[in-house]
């Protein structure tokens, strides 16, 4: 009987192998499937009684029993070991069964342990079980297909590779492939890491059209995890639900296409000690939890493309957040907070730990993404650097709406946490691209830096809108003595720089402000709501159009004490355009000096005393440019010192002119000199111009009309026609005063 039976394997080997049947396959009653390469196999035979099968391959011996065989069949040669779950079993059919790759069941839980040197190996899962997992160990990199799959386990992650070689997740078109662990773990076999629903220890790729659902219940666990690094390529990814974060990565995380959603109780996307870099594809985030991060690293983040939405609902959250450089170059990003600012207990008193879209502890790098913010939280924060803002291209949209609060800060000092929509450590440069803020909480304010802001080149033109709509802030004190948090738009500690741009701001409270310097060389600038325009100790105009509206003083020229003393600042214009309106204070206010050298300086005065259009307490000096001042009224006006080089006039009217009444000055000649409409009433006139000569007769004119464009009161071209002539005068000294 030995010898028939050997005799009848034998001819089904030579014939199997001349048909290109490669490999013989045992199927077992239990489900499985095993694959031997026929060409290994030297001989096939049965016992005595025939209740064992045997053969020889490799010069081993394998047996099994006779009644546990199902059938034997022969096929090609094959890669590929496919396991599909049928609840509490496993149908399995593995080619490599005799060539190092070993399977191992318990009901629907499986363990592979692969010890092949074959690269690349498919293991391909489909079914379903509510009581299962698939876990491998191999040492070599292999695929993983997965096919319409649904593993539940209830005691550790559905699936877990152990290999230390990367393992490829092939999500196949036109399936949806279902996840799910349970809360508690049960305690893995020699300490080894099972730290999600879905584990590896080395890189994971995901590619395919397929769809992954992943329901993380596990107590801090994370829905899609390695402790490499992670790739998706492309793919419909779901993160229902994590008991930690939603993708967690210990080395970084790339993200070339595909679709991603994302719930979890921890963090959105983790990529730990490695980069963060989206090329494209579409992330979705909602995080409820406080102090967890949408996208974080700490190490950097780079957002080139697709289109991202992340919520942020939990206080002192973040939307991004990354401890090196951000860099977002392209794409759509959302994102939306609603958080709260936290205060931790620190010395005397405590810090504020913000709720932020986007936080970054190094440099920000904006340069051509679309970025809309949205933070209604109490002091919540739009963008915010530890170290440098630099934009060069791009949109970005911040809307922040929450309320500031009084609180003890570790010194023991009374200070206003705030909602802030760019706040930097250190500079601000706006290159290019464009950049709008609303912020309409109490105190809210607009752009913060502790150091400098650049705004613009030679070459370029951005566009910066602000807005702020707050009211202020008692932080301590009463009356004169009283302290305040207010809604500045721009606030810089040290110099504020415009080479050029399309400025627009309104605000509750300051327009521009610094500590050290504002400097403007070339902008197109309109600040039409504010307290205080622009205030500085030293202000400096090289050029630009500026329209200047406050109902305190338009351009303020302070150290900030107060009071009649000259405490060294200076107002310098040395070119530009520059039209002020002030409907409570001066339109030129410096508690030091002044100094005109050029430009064009329109300034409409206030409508009531003591404010006037002109207020120094140190010298003026008009060394050039052309100047003209209204004001309502004719008692506490200055004029420029009798040191100035260029020539002005003070006129000064008996009654009050009305706003419709123009002002007009010309040369004994008939030359037009200077044609006015003030906007409101006005009881004086201040000019300079470098058109008024020594010993030339002038002759001012009231009422009548032009014919000439009028643009910010000022005529230009045309004839003036109508006028009642009020005073002829002779320039007899730099400083000429007349009434009219």
């Amino acid at each position: 009987m030995n010898k028939l039976f050997t005799s009848i394997s034998f001819f089904f080997v030579i014939l199997f192998v001349h048909a290109g049947q490669d490999v013989m396959y045992l199927h077992f009653n239990n489900k499985a499937s095993l694959g031997a390469e026929v060409t290994a196999i030297d001989s096939i035979y049965f016992n005595e009684d025939g209740s064992l099968f045997s053969f020889r391959l490799n010069q081993q011996v394998y047996s099994y029993a006779t009644r546990d065989i199902d059938s034997i069949t022969f096929g090609p040669a094959s890669q590929t070991v496919s396991f599909h779950y049928e609840n509490e079993a496993v149908r399995i059919v593995n080619p490599l069964a005799f060539q190092g790759v070993e399977v191992v069941r318990e009901g629907a839980f499986v363990t592979v342990h692969a010890t092949t040197d074959i690269r690349d190996i498919d293991f391909i899962l489909s079914g379903a079980t509510d009581n299962g997992c698939f876990k491998i160990y191999t040492e070599k990199r292999f695929n993983l297909i997965l096919n319409e799959l649904s593993i539940t386990n209830p005691t550790g992650p559905a699936i877990n590779s152990q290999s230390k070689k990367k393992t490829t997740v092939i999500l196949a078109a036109g399936t949806t492939n279902v996840l799910t662990d349970g809360e508690l773990y049960a305690d893995p076999p020699n300490n080894e890491d099972q730290k999600g629903t879905f584990f590896a220890e080395a890189t994971v790729i995901i590619e395919g059209e397929g769809s992954l659902i992943i329901h993380g219940n596990g107590i801090d666990k994370h829905g899609l995890c390695s402790d490499d690094d992670i790739q998706i390529n492309s793919g419909n990814i779901t993160i229902a639900s994590a008991g930690n974060d939603g993708i967690h990565a210990k080395d970084g995380l790339i993200i070339n296409n595909g679709t991603i959603q994302i719930h979890a109780t921890g963090d959105g996307i983790d990529a730990k000690d490695g980069s963060l870099e989206i090329y494209d594809g579409s992330i979705t985030i909602t995080l409820d939890s406080e102090d967890v991060g949408g996208l974080i690293s700490d190490s950097t983040i780079l957002i080139a493309g697709g289109t991202h939405s992340i919520t942020i609902n939990g206080d002192q959250s973040k939307g991004i957040k990354t401890k090196q450089a951000l860099s977002l170059s392209g794409g759509d990003i959302t994102i939306h907070t609603t958080g709260n600012a936290v205060l931790k207990p620190s010395g005397s008193g405590h810090s504020p730990s913000y709720c932020t879209a986007i936080k970054s502890t190094d440099n920000i790098y904006l340069s051509g993404a679309n970025i809309t913010i949205t933070s209604t939280g109490q002091a919540g924060k739009g963008i915010s650097s530890d170290k440098d803002v630099v934009m060069t291209d791009g949109t970005v949209h911040i809307t922040t709406s929450g309320n500031a609060a009084v609180y003890t800060n570790p010194q023991g000092q009374l200070k206003a946490y705030k909602a802030t929509c760019v706040t930097i450590d250190n500079e601000l440069h706006l290159i290019d691209g464009n950049l709008t803020i609303l912020s309409s909480g109490i105190a809210g304010q607009g752009i913060n830096t502790d150091k400098n802001i650049i705004i613009g080149s030679q070459t370029t033109v951005p566009e910066l809108t602000i807005t702020t709509t707050g009211t202020r802030l008692l932080i301590s004190g009463w009356g004169n003595n009283a302290k305040y948090a207010t809604a500045k738009a721009v606030k810089a500690d040290e110099d504020i720089t415009i080479h050029s741009g399309d400025i627009t701001i309104s605000s509750a409270d300051d327009g521009l402000k610094a500590n050290n310097s504002i400097t403007i060389n070339d902008c197109n600038l309109n600040i039409t709501n504010s307290y205080e325009g622009i205030e500085a100790p030293f202000i400096t105009f090289n050029g630009g159009s500026s329209h200047i509206k406050s109902s305190d003083d338009c351009l303020n020229a302070t150290f900030g004490s107060g009071g009649e003393a000259n405490d060294g600042s200076l107002l310098t214009i040395n070119d530009g355009y520059i039209v002020t309106n002030s409907t409570g204070g001066d339109g030129i206010d410096s508690n030091g000096d002044v100094l005109i050298t050029g430009g064009i300086l329109i300034i409409h005065g206030p409508p009531y005393m003591p404010e006037v259009g002109l207020d120094f307490n140190g010298s003026c000096n008009v060394h050039g440019g052309f100047m003209i001042i209204s004001a309502t009224n004719s008692f506490l006006i200055q004029t420029p010192d009798a040191t100035s080089q260029q020539y002005s006039l003070k006129a000064t009217s008996y009654q009050t002119q009305s706003s419709s009444t123009l002002f007009h000055l010309q040369h004994s000649s008939g030359t037009e000199i200077v044609t006015f409409q003030p906007m409101r009433n006005y009881s004086s006139i201040i000019f300079s111009s470098d058109d008024l000569q020594m010993g030339e007769t002038y002759s001012i004119y009231t009422g009548g009309s032009s014919s000439g464009t009028v643009m910010d009161g000022l005529y230009t071209g045309g004839e003036y026609s109508g006028g009642t002539l009020k005073k002829t005068f002779t320039v007899t000294g730099k400083i000429t005063s007349v009434t009219f």
